[in-house]
């Protein structure tokens, strides 16, 4: 193969490219109108924002702001609205298809939305950060609602900044609308237990997964990329109900030792951001060694793209559980499926987060706040039923986890626009 060749082979593909591959592979699994394929390929709406912005120093600088809203026939629309530099209308749509099948594999009343603002927070003031939110949700404000779509935090915001959202919002509309965000404060109709969520149900399928495989809890080794809300969660939990999490990273790096590691001791970045290195262990590697390390499971929980063809041959864990969105490409999950490798999706995987968002939503509706032991048990039912569901295919039909994911989420949004029909 020549060079050229191999540079074109290891170019990354976008999260819609991916995930319309990924929606053609569960289509060939079943009997479904082209024409519903077809539509799914594409957004319902994609709407592109410009927002103005007055920095601390009198100078007024402008951004841009992207809501991509996929399909809405199960419910609103619903997903992660992120701060990031690398924010595009391109990657807005692939994550909206994602949350898409996410919402349909657990079984949710929503569709899928991803949006954001190409900025890097960092570079804010929190002043700057409130102002550059209100005017976003000013932008936003027509598209959205807490019956049309319903944004919640994601890279680069938190629960603050749906605060600040909701308020906005709320000002414009005349009444306080806590149901158009999830993610808020519990102060002002957040959820107890959302920010643990997507960590959460990481743990709880990967427990589930290691029973299946007959990998008693106790005796398997984890790796975790990341150690933000979703690898520091997932750790705990996973820490506390016995398994042996032997490696743990940041952007800095990671930290491994093969007897386990203190999870209880490390700071998560919202305690302490990128303090993992600065943990004493026996060993430091990198954020790719540590995706080569020889353990029994791997959780990639940090960003996409890190499961790629130039690595996917050296993965040397049994399980691979997705914690972040889209850590996997195509080629490298191919690889992995020829290597006997079981790869839990995703959108089965880390949908805890849009899980316990609905429990916000359906508080919100209903005025009446759930107890954080509430939350957790019906969590924990809810990713239950959605295991059982993938699991089905996955024996009835000998497919991989994530084409049962897919079609089961595939059969489920088919349905309804079967059932729904086609606008003339």
């Amino acid at each position: 193969m020549s060079s050229t060749g191999k540079q074109k082979e290891e170019e990354p593909e976008t999260a819609a490219e991916t995930a319309r591959r990924q929606l053609e592979r569960a289509a060939a699994h079943l009997d479904v109108d082209r024409g519903i394929i077809e539509r799914l390929k594409h957004p319902d709406q994609v709407h592109r924002v410009s927002v103005p912005l007055e920095r601390d120093d009198g100078e007024t600088d402008i951004f841009t702001g992207y809501r991509a809203q996929h399909d809405s026939v199960r419910g609103p629309f619903k997903g992660g609205m992120r701060y990031h530099p690398g924010v595009t209308e391109e990657e807005c749509t692939g994550l909206s298809m994602w949350m898409t099948w996410k919402c349909a594999v657990m079984n949710l009343p929503f569709g899928g939305a991803k949006g954001g603002v190409v900025v890097n927070p960092k570079e804010l003031s929190n002043e700057e950060k409130e102002r550059l939110t209100r005017r976003f949700a000013e932008e936003l404000r027509d598209f959205i609602g807490p019956m049309r779509d319903i944004p919640a935090p994601d890279m680069g915001t938190d629960a603050q900044t749906m605060a600040w959202f909701m308020d906005a919002y709320s000002m414009q509309e005349g009444e306080t609308q806590p149901g158009v965000v999830t993610g808020k404060p519990p102060v002002v109709g957040g959820s107890y237990g959302r920010e643990e969520s997507p960590g959460r149900s990481v743990a709880i399928i990967t427990r589930e997964a290691c029973e299946y495989y007959d990998y008693p809890l106790e005796d398997t080794s984890v790796a975790i990329q990341g150690f933000g809300s979703v690898g520091a969660n997932a750790a705990l939990a996973l820490h506390e109900w016995g398994a042996n999490v032997v490696a743990v990273s940041d952007v800095n790096g990671a930290i491994y030792d093969p007897d386990g590691l203190n999870i209880d001791e490390i700071p998560t970045h919202e305690e302490e951001p990128e303090a993992v290195t600065t943990f004493d262990a026996p060993k430091r590697v990198s954020n790719d060694e540590l995706l080569e390390l020889d353990v029994d499971v791997l959780i990639p929980a940090a960003i996409g793209n890190v499961l790629t063809e130039s690595n996917a041959h050296e993965v040397k864990a049994d399980i691979v559980v997705e914690g972040a969105n889209g850590p996997t490409t195509t080629t490298a999950d191919e690889i992995m499926e020829k290597r006997d490798i079981h790869v839990i999706p995703d959108i089965l995987a880390n949908a805890g987060g849009v899980t316990v968002s609905y429990f916000e939503w359906l508080q919100d509706i209903n005025r009446r706040q759930w107890s954080l032991e509430r939350v957790n048990e019906e969590l924990e039912s809810e990713m239950l039923g959605a295991w059982n569901d993938v699991r089905a295919e996955v024996e009835e039909r000998d497919v991989t986890w994530r084409d049962a994911a897919y079609i089961v989420g595939l059969s489920r949004i088919a349905e309804a626009h079967q059932a729904r029909g086609l606008w003339p």
